[in-house]
């Protein structure tokens, strides 16, 4: 991220829909070797400190590709963003593949060493968890028919996003 100039910022999760900042420009993208996966807890949006509810990290991948929505802002909107993202959330440096080519920019990922990560578990234990959470942006339920929705708008196949999504809809 060049100091001054506009930064492309990669969302995977909630920034494909929810667009609280300013933005110059917008558009698909992916990233390479990493999958989006509900193993980050979320006490501050979707949950509590008593009852965190899951939202959705990136996972190392090799081979593999996730696709979302790219965002260009001015430097003065990582404020707002660093805040938004801040339960366990780095900001991190990567390539976004546009259908032009590839370009650097950043995107929030919650790693295995935050005090919030909940790590993998059973499709049934997640749903379960999903299901009892809320906080004060809202139930961690609509977090996941979002996501789903958005990611189905933008002609995106994820099978995790959808297993969870299909095993919610069913309860």
């Amino acid at each position: 991220m060049k100091k001054g100039r506009p930064t492309w910022v990669f969302g995977y999760g909630s920034l494909i829909w929810k667009q609280d900042f300013p933005f110059l420009d917008s558009r698909p993208g992916h990233i390479i070797g990493w999958q989006r996966r509900f193993w980050q807890g979320s006490h501050d949006h979707r949950g509590s400190a008593d009852n965190p509810g899951r939202v959705v990290t990136l996972a190392a991948a090799p081979g593999h590709t996730c696709d979302g929505r790219a965002f260009l802002v001015e430097p003065v909107v990582f404020e707002h963003l660093d805040h938004r993202e801040k339960n366990g959330y780095q900001r991190v440096a990567v390539d976004i593949v546009f259908e032009s080519g590839p370009i650097s920019g950043v995107l929030y990922r919650a790693s295995e060493d935050n005090p919030a990560y909940l790590g993998p578990a059973s499709l049934d234990a997640m749903v379960e968890q999903i299901n009892r959470c809320e906080g004060p942006s809202g139930s961690n339920r609509d977090y996941v028919l979002q996501l789903a929705r958005c990611l189905r708008s933008l002609g995106v196949d994820d099978p995790h996003v959808f297993a969870v999504e299909s095993m919610l809809l069913r309860r």
